[in-house]
């Protein structure tokens, strides 16, 4: 699969809404995903994390990174009714802050599939700089389904 999601596509695939839908656009090329995500300094998570010097904070820039894998269940989303949780954040590594203006762009691609369970890595950049790296998995389940 290979394609171009702007957000209302990608609410077809996951369940987020409102201020959790981390992810702007997508592209799928050759099962790896590459996301933005602008930061325009109005997000509930820069309110607190730091008064007067606005950093994303790490667990968020993980959060966009999972997102931005999970745009390649779109053949097994059935339009946005699956769950996604996370299991697993390995090997995280952050190299430089990300703030307010900056455009975040991730390259994702699932490593392993077994099941309901999936595992992945990730890389999130600005400007070309290597912002944070991780290796994560993540399970889906139906929306329907109580995830155990």
């Amino acid at each position: 699969m290979n394609c171009d999601m702007n957000q209302e596509e990608i609410k077809k695939i996951l369940p987020h809404r409102d201020h959790m839908l981390l992810v702007d656009e997508a592209t799928v090329t050759d099962g790896v995903s590459y996301g933005k995500k602008k930061i325009t300094g109005e997000e509930f998570f820069l309110k607190g994390h730091f008064p007067g010097n606005p950093i994303v904070p790490g667990v968020i820039l993980c959060e966009i990174l999972a997102q931005s894998t999970c745009v390649l269940l779109a053949d097994d989303a059935g339009n946005g009714n699956i769950t996604t949780l996370f299991t697993g954040l390995e090997k995280v590594r952050f190299k430089n802050p990300v703030k307010p203006g900056d455009v975040f762009e991730t390259k994702c691609e699932i490593t392993k599939h077994k099941g309901a369970f999936y595992w992945a890595k990730g890389s999130g950049f600005v400007d070309g700089k290597l912002c944070v790296s991780a290796e994560f998995s993540f399970a889906v389940f139906p929306a329907d389904k109580e995830a155990v």
